[in-house]
């Protein structure tokens, strides 16, 4: 590992019940217990341990396999790298990415059974639609690329394109209302949606009305994360509030009628929200009772205290403006964080060495 290590440490209160997120530009913050409530006081501490691999360009989707290397997305090349020993390597390039300001080479999952069932899948804009593809990988190379769904909505912005296999077995997908906003609430259009799919691209059993998708109006899911069976997503507002939604299947999440919390009937609110400034979310991962969301145009990373699907203290800040935009945070085989930085996507202000994965440590107190 290379890299100087960094360090911040915020204290954390934890009370019932759920209320709005306070962002904190510091990278570390307090929040005081509520009036007449038994609060639980812990110390989150993450630390940057070094730096895995440098020298990506825009990496996206990140999934480990089961020797503990990763394979690594690069969304406007279209190549797949591996990453072990600190070693980045090229194992194939995925036909057919159509590279724009937010489309590409997206997200990555392993399939569960590897290496017995040696593929890895692959969410990708191409000409006219994102879609989703089965891909063996096997001695180190890809191959038998084949796409399992098609004609989800497609547009230089709002692609969607978190991968992530849940407890059950089945695939997921976040995706994005593709810049046409009725699609979110359109029950024909897999814009705007979580998708929840077999490994050949059906309709998982127990699927709401037997679609392909879980849940309607979202704007654009860039995150998918598991505590147990309770899945978590991440949310792009449009001007004002950011989001980090609890998913109920068949539940409506809103948009475009809402954005954040806005308490309006027939329609799930987030559990956290942020004023857009401060978190622009791409991925997340779950550990140690956090849910851990790499945040673009904010340049930080959050940590946000879960259980039971419930928010259960107040979000905070770490690494703020320090690496600048980080884009996907997986948690590893060792119990530390990967995260990417996204310097190099056209947004951002490359810096010597970008774009780097950095390793991160967690402990508690």
């Amino acid at each position: 590992m290379r890299g100087r290590a960094a360090v911040v440490v915020a204290g954390l209160v934890l009370v019932s019940g759920c209320s709005e997120a306070t962002p904190s530009s510091s990278g570390s913050a307090s929040a005081p217990a509520t009036s007449g409530t038994t609060a639980q006081v812990r110390t989150l501490k993450l630390t940057v341990a070094g730096t895995v691999a440098t020298g990506i360009q825009v990496p996206w989707g990140l999934a480990f396999l089961p020797d503990k290397s990763a394979l690594v997305a690069e969304r406007d090349s279209g190549k797949v790298v591996r990453v072990a020993g600190g070693q980045v390597s090229d194992v194939g390039v995925v036909d057919g990415v159509k590279s724009s300001s937010e489309g590409g080479l997206l997200g990555l999952a392993v399939d569960p059974g590897y290496p017995g069932r040696p593929y890895i899948y692959a969410y990708y804009s191409g000409e006219g639609a994102n879609r989703i593809a089965r891909i063996t990988y096997r001695d180190g190379k890809l191959s038998d690329q084949q796409v399992i769904l098609d004609g989800i909505p497609e547009a230089p912005i709002h692609n969607g394109g978190r991968l992530r296999f849940g407890p059950d077995g089945f695939l997921y997908a976040g995706t994005g209302d593709g810049a046409d906003r009725p699609n979110s609430q359109d029950d024909n259009s897999l814009g705007g949606k979580i998708l929840r799919i077999t490994t050949d691209g059906k309709a998982a059993p127990g699927n709401p009305d037997g679609r392909v998708w879980i849940t309607k109006g979202h704007r654009n899911v860039q995150g998918l994360a598991f505590d147990g069976s309770q899945l978590y997503a991440s949310e792009f507002g449009q001007n004002t509030w950011d989001e980090l939604n609890v998913i109920t299947p068949g539940s409506n999440y809103g948009w475009p009628a809402a954005e954040g919390m806005e308490g309006l009937d027939g329609m799930t609110d987030p559990i956290a929200q942020w004023h857009t400034a401060d978190a622009s979310p791409s991925g997340i991962a779950f550990a140690k009772g956090y849910i851990f969301m790499a945040a673009l145009r904010g340049q930080r990373l959050w940590a946000i205290p879960v259980a039971n699907g419930k928010r259960i203290g107040e979000p905070q800040a770490f690494f703020t403006n320090r690496y600048g935009r980080l884009r996907t945070v997986e948690a590893a085989p060792d119990g530390s964080l990967w995260v990417t930085t996204s310097n190099t996507d056209g947004r951002g202000q490359p810096r010597a060495g970008d774009d780097r994965i950095l390793r991160v440590t967690i402990s508690t107190s």
